[in-house]
This record gives structure tokens, sequence and C-alpha cells, in this order.
């Protein structure tokens, strides 16, 4: 008698679930997808070796003095040669690349936590003019 006693605990436990669902599955709908975020830079393969480059093709650089990962140094008149690469306001991280928060209250990305910039020396995609100008920015590639 006890055997069935539980036997019949068992059933109704199992379908009261089912019936409650209105369905003929026991399992929760799905959760909905996150949104797809996009990489804010693409990888390309030049002679010199992969390099960052924008959405629009031109070559990202970084700047040897961010080394906090958590701030841009290049500020005010820096960044009349250096153009940090802005990132939306609601910004998430993606892969390898993060979203830091400058000294104006604006976003930029970041890659690997180093903050980001095009140069306005590069007039068309894959220029690397700015590489010339000072030895303290580099360009940006990913296996760095």
């Amino acid at each position: 008698m006890f055997r069935l006693v539980i036997a019949a605990a068992a059933i109704a436990l199992s379908t009261g679930h089912t019936l409650a669902n209105g369905h003929g599955g026991g399992d929760a709908p799905p959760p909905p997808k996150p949104e797809a975020t996009t990489a804010p830079a693409r990888v390309v393969l030049t002679k010199q070796g992969p390099k960052l480059v924008d959405v629009k093709g031109m070559t990202l650089y970084y700047y040897e003095r961010d080394t906090s990962g958590k701030s841009s140094n290049c500020n005010g008149k820096c960044t009349e040669s250096w153009t940090p690469l802005a990132a939306p306001t609601d910004a998430k991280a993606v892969g390898d690349f993060t979203v830091i928060s400058r000294n104006d209250g604006s976003k930029m990305w970041a890659y690997r936590y180093r903050p980001l910039y095009t140069s306005p020396a590069d007039k068309a995609p894959g220029d690397v003019n700015g590489n010339a100008t000072t030895l303290q920015w580099r360009i940006a590639r990913p296996e760095e």
C-alpha cells in the first residue's frame, strides 16, 4: 500500500507541473536571446602583420602611457592629434573590447584594456601615417 501511495504522489507531482503550464511539455519557454553586440573593430591582415581597424577600415592605435586599463591619458589638446574611438553611452564589453570612461564623461573603446584611437594623419582606410608621428603611439595589433 505504501508503494502505491508513493507512486501516486510521484505521478501527481509530475503531471501537476505539466497541467499548470498549459502545454504538453514540462519545460519552461526558453529565455529571450540577448541582443548581439557588434565589436567596434576588426582585424585585417597586412604585409606588416595583422592590425586592428575601425568599422570604416581606419587603422587603430594605442598610446603607451595608457596603462591603467581604466582611463585615457590622451585628453584636451591630445585629442586634436588622436581621435578616441568613441563608444555609445550604453556600450557593453564584447570579447577583448572594453569600454573606458574619459575625463569629459564620454566613453571610448579599448582593446584588452588599452584605449583605441584613430589618427587624423590617416586619410584613407589602410593608411598608417599616425605611426610615424611619435614613438609613444603604436598600431593596435590583436596579439598585443
